[in-house]
């Protein structure tokens, strides 16, 4: 069957292909179900039946469900879809997103340097975004620009989050079984070095695409992904202003803090990176700031720097000749460390117990407040303000409009902590019907054909009809074939049977008999001459044997007419 013709999850139409990855193919879709155009992203046919694949598609869908903000490309649905091809049964997982009309950032770049205003703009949507990610506690790890959309009126939309690009172009693209990297002209020292990821990480990577918006190309370039591994861990980049020269020292001192190696000497969150920004978009030159005490207790100590760039780099070579051991620390040390942090302990549990009372740790908490029948954007901005994430779930309900909230989860007036996830169950409205067709049918059927529908009859007009039969359904209102909610009420206007017929007196015979017989009255003239009275010119109508008014259809009548 081909794409266009494919229906995912009974409700999704496949439409043209509108982009390629390592992974999945993105086509354009429309959501049957609610009428809107959406982007569906499909896994390869040769991946699908991978599970460490699946759980990685999985995975995209689950990061990126918990996050409902502006800047974020928003996943709607996602499931597997069972496929025969060749005679083979297969599970093909997809994804529903927003779709998103515009263009992607690499597109833009491709065009050139851009003004240093445009560049700054966008890259503050792109920490808008991260800073809104990373509160939800989901790390992109590859953030580039060909994960950036850029919309007609210049809005920034990030996607692709919690995804491990595990196959692409081996010039660009590195992976790991049990990591997610990104791609190697924008991923960060750490991720060259196989260490564990954070928030920093993605603050390096989106520097890099602004050096790249800035000078039209990327700070490291290489034939292969080793060699541009090679230089994000050993080599430093040269400055913006040294390839565009219409860059100021303020946005150069911005770009090389984004770019510094060691993550506790970058900017530690994108709220830090998005002000420097700003001073910088302004003329002003940021003041460095040294990681300070709050740094280290959210990230932990700066870690030993590496020995040689073989150990930096050893996650891009597949060298079986190089042998990795590690030592074993005597059994006495291990348990002269114990001992020692055993005496430690003692000695806290006695200083707290001579001062006479323990300390009290106090956990501050927030209330959920009442959002039901709120609007969804106005309770995002209120979980937002009491620093709580909000994931919006959409779900049908015919008791609550249209984008309203139905429910939280927790409940209002539940406590919890600061950046916990907070549920928010939004109304897609009562499930919708398409009013059937029930034109010319009688009324007892037409009826019927409602309620099995799942709606409701309302009430019954009639109106005159020369040729329908008396009740017979002449219209509906709703039409049909609109779609409204589940159980609304369809009014029917029904036949009389009958028609309306007015005064024909003094008309001549001609007109008299034209008005009667046409298909809007639909009678059968019966002309009668009336010697009695003298021949005039058109034989004038004398009388008509039925009064003007509402008369049974397809009646005869006699029109008397003076014949002399």
């Amino acid at each position: 069957m081909a794409d266009e013709q494919r229906l995912l999850a009974g409700r999704y139409l496949v439409g043209d292909l509108i982009g390629r990855g390592g992974m999945a193919n993105v086509f354009r879709g429309t959501d049957t179900k609610l009428g809107r155009t959406v982007a569906i992203k499909i896994l390869k046919s040769d991946l699908a039946n991978d599970p460490a694949f699946r759980t990685r598609f999985r995975q995209e869908a689950q990061a990126a469900s918990r996050m409902a903000h502006p800047t974020i490309v928003r996943v709607f649905d996602a499931g597997e879809e069972t496929v025969k091809y060749d005679g083979r049964v297969s599970r093909e997982p997809f994804i529903v997103m927003e779709y998103v009309y515009g263009r992607t950032l690499k597109e833009v770049i491709a065009e050139g340097p851009m003004e240093a205003a445009r560049a700054v703009a966008i890259t503050q949507g792109i920490l808008t975004a991260l800073e809104y990610s990373h509160r939800a506690g989901v790390v992109h790890r590859d953030i580039k620009p060909g994960n950036v959309m850029i919309t007609p009126d210049e809005k920034v939309k990030v996607m692709d989050f919690g995804i491990a690009r595990a196959v692409s172009d081996s010039s660009s693209t590195v992976a790991q079984t049990t990591a997610i990297l990104g791609t190697a002209s924008y991923f960060s020292p750490e991720q060259a070095k196989g260490e564990v990821v954070d928030a920093r990480t993605d603050l390096y990577s989106t520097a890099v695409v602004l050096f790249e918006m800035l000078t039209g190309r990327a700070p490291f370039r290489g034939d292969t992904a080793v060699a541009v591994a090679y230089q994000h861990v050993s080599e430093t980049a040269v400055r913006p202003s040294s390839v565009n020269s219409h860059v100021s020292p303020a946005l150069d001192q911005v770009v090389m803090r984004g770019l510094t190696k060691d993550r506790f000497g970058r900017y530690q969150a994108a709220s830090e990176f998005r002000d420097d920004l700003e001073l910088a978009a302004a003329g002003k030159v940021p003041v460095h700031r040294d990681a300070d005490d709050a740094t280290t207790a959210l990230f932990g100590a700066a870690p030993r720097a590496s020995s040689s760039t073989e150990q930096a780099l050893r996650q891009l070579t597949s060298d079986d000749s190089v042998t990795r051991t590690q030592r074993r620390p005597p059994v006495v040390w291990i348990w002269a460390g114990i001992a020692s942090i055993a005496v430690v302990l003692i000695a806290v549990m006695i200083w707290v117990g001579s001062l006479g009372q323990a300390p009290v740790v106090q956990t501050e908490s927030r209330t959920i407040p009442d959002l039901v029948g709120v609007s969804e954007q106005s309770a995002i901005n209120t979980l937002t303000d009491l620093d709580l994430v909000a994931s919006v779930v959409t779900e049908e309900s015919a008791s609550v409009d249209e984008g309203l909230v139905i429910r939280t989860d927790p409940n209002s007036d539940s406590k919890v902590r600061p950046k916990d996830v907070v549920r928010l169950y939004v109304s897609l409205g009562a499930a919708k019907v398409t009013v059937p067709d029930v034109v010319n049918k009688t009324t007892e059927q037409a009826q019927s054909d409602l309620t099995a529908a799942g709606l409701t009859s309302g009430s019954i007009s009639k109106e005159n009809s020369p040729t329908l039969a008396a009740g017979t359904v002449i219209s509906t209102d709703p039409a049909a074939d609109t779609e409204v909610a589940e159980d609304s009420t369809v009014n029917l206007t029904v036949s009389s049977g009958l028609v309306t017929i007015v005064s024909v007196i003094a008309q001549s015979l001609e007109v008299a008999t034209d008005l009667m017989e046409d298909p809007d009255v639909g009678l059968t003239v019966e002309p009668v001459p009336d010697p009695t009275c003298p021949t005039q010119p058109g034989n004038p109508v004398t009388n008509q044997s039925i009064a003007p008014g509402d008369v049974p259809q397809k009646s005869t009548i006699q029109l008397t007419y003076c014949s002399g």
